[in-house]
């Protein structure tokens, strides 16, 4: 079906109506009971089902959605879907789809093992060694050879087992639909069938194929993490509170807070297992168009040339990874009457093209912080998994195989920024947005005034910042009372800023009294 009409400006062109109807169609058939479908309009984004009638109307006044390609909640087959069918005999065609896994599972092995050297006559990428991170390769490699059940020629038990799981994610089945489906099918198979017996087995190959997450338990005062040289220990080192919930010694022993971490080394390298997404990660230096007048990419600020020119080392490999750190709480139930609040921290790698580095797949989730408050300073404990990952990234860097120019470098990755809301700076940044110095601009130059009336701090020394000439500096009756003739505070060096970071003395993670608020003369530079 022609798709160009999805493009044109004019939504009340004969071109576009004519579209949308053919569109609405085609969606009626796989409407529901009542006639209501998900309506892919720009404001929509197939998260709100309407009548299909109020969906027509929609797609006039609201335009498409243009990301919304691929029509599959309205009667499309999905692409991942879509088997290459030729002329060749069954046997061709069940060694095109092994083969088609079979090269999914070498890129992974290259990926992970970069010292590898895998034949062009190896018949398995499993490795010979006994390392522990090898062995579920050879059992992945294995279930991509075993026929679904005796004489298949379509599937193999892992691409069956992974189309089931991508429909799960796509249709939100939950656990239990899952295993009732997967019981049907094996009743309805051959005897000798190899499907997984519930969901629990089969998302294991989630987990063999590299999608998983570590398990941290953390204080309950969020003291420390029981992690690395702590890993091993029932109470807290510091405030020597139990790790454990009271279970009178009944039952599974459970942790106050858990802390769910996804590493993001292997995320990293997952990138250039792709033959596509590698080379879209030297975007930014090998087509990014570069004319000085506009800002179209990361890559144009000044923040990001004047990283490169400090650190010409980094920037000799466009394939080193720059990211941005965004972090804010969320209701997991969606329910803003219920006072929980989970936090999320993620990263997004900004050497994809505009097209790329802003949409999810791409968005790298590191850690999700356990509610139910707020972690306010204490995202500082939280942080230290990311923030070891992203020093060893800096400074040694980990051997990652490059699938487009097929061979192994040495991945560096760096952090160039947050991304955040006021409130959540100061959590990140150790200043804090509220007080006589909430200005990190101003700095110790925050020119604030107290309200006795309404018992609120003001800020009025914004006019600093305007021309010596501009006529509101003179403008008492406007403001204050007083005319300004200041010119504006000085930004801070970035090496002015760790001095001040230096300046405080023992910082303390956890319920203390150190970490509550910090005194003037403790920021100040020598």
């Amino acid at each position: 079906m022609d798709k160009s009409w999805m493009h044109e400006t004019d939504r009340i062109s004969k071109r576009y109506t004519e579209g949308v109807k053919q569109f609405i169609n085609m969606a009626r058939g796989h409407a529901d009971r009542v006639d209501r479908i998900k309506c892919p309009c720009r404001k929509c984004r197939n998260r709100v089902y309407h009548h299909i009638d109020a969906v027509e109307t929609h797609l006039i006044l609201n335009r498409f959605d243009l990301d919304y390609t691929d029509w599959i909640f309205h009667g499309e087959e999905d692409s991942f879907f879509k088997h290459v069918q030729t002329e060749h005999n069954d046997d061709n065609s069940q060694a095109e789809d092994i083969d088609e896994v079979g090269e999914m599972l070498d890129d992974i092995y290259r990926g992970t093992f970069p010292d590898a050297n895998i034949g062009e006559s190896s018949t398995s990428p499993g490795p010979s060694n006994n390392d522990y991170k090898a062995r579920p390769f050879d059992q992945l490699w294995e279930d991509a050879q075993r026929e679904l059940y005796p004489g298949c020629k379509k599937f193999s038990k892992l691409s069956f087992s992974m189309k089931l799981l991508h429909i799960k994610t796509l249709c939100n089945w939950s656990d239990k639909s899952f295993d009732l489906v997967i019981d049907l099918i094996k009743q309805a198979l051959p005897d000798g069938e190899a499907l997984p017996k519930s969901y629990y087995e089969a998302k294991q190959f989630r987990r063999d194929l590299g999608f998983s997450y570590e398990l941290i338990h953390v204080c309950k005062k969020v003291c420390t993490l029981f992690w690395k040289e702590h890993a091993d220990k029932d109470e807290c080192p510091k405030c020597h509170t139990s790790r454990w919930k009271e279970d009178n010694g009944k039952g599974k022993k459970i942790p106050w807070k858990v802390l769910r971490y996804f590493p993001i080394k292997p995320r990293l390298q997952r990138l250039f297992m792709s033959k596509d997404v590698a080379k879209d990660m030297r975007w930014h230096n090998n087509e990014r168009l570069e004319d000085g007048d506009y800002l179209r990419h990361p890559a144009d600020s000044i923040v990001w040339k004047e990283f490169d020119k400090k650190h010409a080392w980094f920037a000799a490999d466009s394939r080193n990874v720059r990211l941005g750190l965004a972090s804010d709480g969320f209701n997991p139930f969606g329910n803003m009457s219920t006072s929980y609040s989970m936090w999320p921290v993620v990263l997004m790698p900004y050497n994809l093209p505009p097209w790329r580095c802003m949409k999810d797949p791409y968005m790298i989730l590191s850690l999700l912080i356990p509610g139910r408050k707020a972690p306010g300073n204490k995202i500082d404990v939280y942080l230290r998994l990311l923030v070891d990952d992203l020093k060893e990234l800096w400074n040694e860097g980990i051997k990652t195989y490059d699938a487009s120019m097929q061979h192994s470098f040495k991945l560096h990755a760096a952090l160039l920024w947050t991304i955040n809301d006021f409130p959540a700076y100061a959590n990140l940044s150790g200043w804090s947005t509220k007080g006589k110095l909430a200005c990190p601009v101003c700095n110790e130059n925050t020119e604030s005034s107290y309200l006795k009336s309404s018992h609120k701090l003001c800020y009025m020394g914004h006019r600093r910042f305007l021309p010596q000439e501009h006529n509101w500096r003179k403008k008492k009756e406007f403001f204050d009372g007083t005319e300004e003739h200041r010119i504006a505070p000085t930004e801070l060096s970035e090496d002015q800023l760790l001095q001040q970071l230096m300046n405080v003395p023992e910082v303390q993670f956890g319920n203390d009294e150190a970490t509550r608020k910090r005194k003037r003369t403790k920021i100040e530079l020598n």
